[in-house]
Formats: C-alpha cells, structure tokens, sequence
C-alpha cells in the first residue's frame, strides 16, 4: 500500500478542482441550512421531546441522495471513458490502491460537508442561550452516525462508477442502490408480506438493518456493534466488488 498516498493526494487534487464538488458543497449547505431553519421554526411553536439536533440527523438521507453521486461518479466511470484508467494501472499500482485511495478522498470531502453543519449548533448554541436546544450526548451521537454510515454509502458510490464508463448512469446507479439501501429495506419491513409465517425468521435481521433505526439509536446515544459491524462489512463487500469490477472491466477491455 506504499502508493495509496499518492493516490488519495492526487484524488483530494482532483476533487478541489472540479467544479461538481463546489456546486455539492453549496447545495448542501444550502439544503441542510433550509432543513435545520425549518426544525427551528417547527422547534419553536411548541415544546418537542427531542432537541433540534435529532431532527436534523433524520433528514441525513436527503444530502446523501445527491451528495454521494456526485463525489464518486467519475471516480472510475470518467477515468474509463477518457482511457486513462488502463494507463494508472499499467503503473506499479495495484487496483486496490486505486480504488481505496479514490474512496478515501470522496470520504474526506463527505465528512468535511457534513462537519461544516456544526456551524449551525454552533449558532443555535449561541444565540439561544438554552441548553434544552443543544444536547453534547445527541450530537455526537449523530456526527458519529453520520462518519459510520458514510462508509458505506461512499463505497456504493464508488461501487457504481466502477461498474459503468459513464458518470452519469454511475449517478443513476449510485442514487438507486442509496435508495434502495435506505428506503428499500425500510419499506420492506412494513411490508404486510413480512407477517407471514414463512418469513417470520427474516423480521428481526430486517429491522436490525433498517437505516432509519440506527440513526434513532445514535443520536440516542446507543451504540450498536451490531449496527457498526453492518456498516463495517458492507464497506469492505463494496470495495471489494469495486476492486473485482475494475479488473474485470479492465481484462474485458
């Protein structure tokens, strides 16, 4: 792994430079600044449970949709296109660098968004001077939710650009597999399906990886290893189909 420096150095480069990154760090800001003034505002009207803080993690599925895709679209799926993909790995470098180094760098940036939304509990904490609007315990609960469960949605993305030479069905891809892994499993254990007898045994693994769940317990301060091992492993299966896809992508070609 002697390279794999090199490489996220010069992926971290090419994320600065490029002006999708810029135009997803405005619009998260943009979004999560809406989505936290509107749960201040509906914060406001009355007294609530929760502090603004649990709110604000619920919605992590929101940035997520297009964050992702957009940070790890052209990650393999432009490299292919413009052929230099073949040329990076005709160089001692192994594919498992490649795809590591790429996947870190998209991570950075995932967890530097997510990290410049203290700003705003900054603020919150400040100017409301309550401390039944800012709960330490909660918040980072959800910061911790949000760097674990990064893992695995930025390895999907990375995922679906190496799959495909095209960033924007790489886009596509990524977006459906997101929202398959944190709506998909959530719809199927609502499922009037699920009561059946015969599939009675599956219930409880399907509600143990129900996103929505997790991300309750986080900010909750409950911390799962089951929860982390999930996360965990599913990160280690995408880069490792990552890394399968490119080689096979790359001795088809």
């Amino acid at each position: 792994m002697r390279h794999y420096p090199t490489i996220l150095s010069q992926e971290i480069r090419a994320l600065l430079f490029s002006p999708i990154t810029y135009i997803t760090s405005v619009l998260f800001l943009l979004v999560m600044g809406l989505d936290f003034t509107a749960i201040l505002d509906y914060y406001s009207k009355g007294a609530h449970e929760n502090p603004p803080a649990v709110y604000f993690f619920e919605s992590f599925w929101i940035p997520v949709f297009f964050m992702v895709p957009a940070l790890t679209m052209k990650s393999f799926a432009e490299e292919r296109r413009m052929g230099t993909l073949e040329t990076l790995l005709t160089t001692p470098v192994s594919t498992a660098e490649v795809v590591l180094g790429k996947f870190s760098a998209a991570y950075l940036f995932y967890l530097l968004l997510w990290g410049s939304t203290l700003i705003f509990h900054y603020i919150l904490h400040v100017y409301a001077r309550d401390a039944r609007y800012l709960d330490m315990g909660q918040l980072i609960g959800g910061y911790l939710f949000i760097a674990v469960s990064g893992l695995l949605f930025v390895s999907v993305g990375v995922l679906a650009s190496a799959l495909t030479r095209s960033y924007e069905v790489a886009a596509i891809l990524s977006f459906t597999l997101l929202f398959g892994l944190i709506f998909g499993l959530r719809f199927l254990g609502q499922a009037s399906a699920m009561n059946a007898e015969i599939l009675q045994p599956l219930k409880p693994t399907v509600e143990l990886l129900q996103i929505f769940h997790h991300v309750d317990d986080f900010t909750h301060g409950v911390v799962d290893t089951r929860q982390v091992f999930f996360y965990v492993t599913g990160t280690v299966l995408a880069l490792i189909f990552s890394v399968l896809g490119v080689e096979f992508k790359i001795l088809k070609s």
